[in-house]
């Protein structure tokens, strides 16, 4: 099948795992009744955006994955008949953690998790303090209703990524995320990086023909000092945008998707033919040194 509804779950997250947990399954069967057939949620959905801090309790927010949340998530989807994509913290053992997303398909099967492999280090975003870079490679899961990748949130920035994950096989490149606005800032400010934020990502969609979904979460964290900018978006594969979130505003929508288009757009442009494979192999280096 081509088409496919895809629901996006942009929510608010409190202090309360459990609780956050179980407003990610009500919206996840709120996506369901509006028709979802694959239900992305947002990056570390079961907290607070703890990364703001670096504090050794934090860690205490993980688990495995598999583990609780995936069985939970697991039931849900094979009730629904839904493919559900989960951001966690995941504890792999002692002392080596990822942040994880891991894919159920429609019968509730655990089919895997991609483990983020860009992580950022940044004023309010010490992502480094907690999470062991990803080491399972980039990732493509076959799932009922469409074949996806999943990418997370910093992963955004680097057309590497998505060009990889694309070339093995992704009709759909999904980012579950979490970035925000400083309060502080100016509304310039703010609009500039919404932008590029949006801008790289719609890249993707363009040059490798696929569609775009980016999930991001809302509402103010760190005792008021920080705005989650939702504006989680759906592009086609030609970058034009379907559906854009709200800035403020707790959101779950279903859009549907036909992936036949990429045939047309790789087709009409067709990027992918033109690549010269040859001369690729300085993308390797850090940088080129011109001695």
């Amino acid at each position: 099948m081509s088409k496919v509804n895809v629901g996006l779950v942009q929510m608010s997250c409190s202090g309360d795992k459990a609780a956050n947990l179980q407003k990610a399954v009500d919206k996840v069967r709120e996506a369901a009744a509006k028709g979802a057939q694959i239900v992305c949620l947002q990056e570390l959905f079961t907290s607070l955006y703890f990364c703001d801090v670096e504090d050794y309790e934090n860690f205490k927010l993980a688990e495995p994955v598999p583990g609780p949340s995936t069985e939970a998530l697991g039931r849900l989807a094979g009730e629904l008949g839904v493919v559900i994509i989960a951001s966690l913290f995941e504890k792999r053992t002692q002392g080596i953690y990822h942040n994880t997303t891991a894919v159920l398909d429609a019968d509730g099967t655990y089919l895997g998790k991609y483990r983020k492999m860009h992580i950022p280090d940044d004023p309010a975003f010490y992502e480094k303090f907690y999470f062991t870079p990803g080491d399972l490679g980039y990732k493509v899961f076959k799932t009922k209703f469409a074949t996806f990748g999943v990418l997370i949130c910093w992963d955004q920035w680097y057309p590497e990524a998505a060009r990889i994950t694309a070339l093995m096989g992704a009709e759909i490149l999904f980012y579950p995320t979490a970035i925000g606005w400083a309060t502080s800032q100016d509304a310039e400010t703010n609009t500039e990086q919404y932008n590029a934020w949006q801008t790289i990502q719609r890249s993707h969609a363009v040059a490798n023909g696929v569609h775009v979904v980016s999930v991001n979460r809302v509402g103010f964290e760190q005792n008021g000092a920080m705005k989650f900018w939702g504006g989680s978006f759906v592009a086609n594969p030609f970058g034009s945008i379907k559906y854009q979130a709200s800035h403020d505003q707790e959101e779950t929508t279903v859009i549907e998707l036909d992936t036949a288009a990429t045939d047309r757009y790789r087709t009409h442009w067709p990027f992918l033919r033109d690549r010269r494979i040859d001369s690729y192999q300085p993308i390797t280096k850090r940088f080129i040194d011109e001695d």
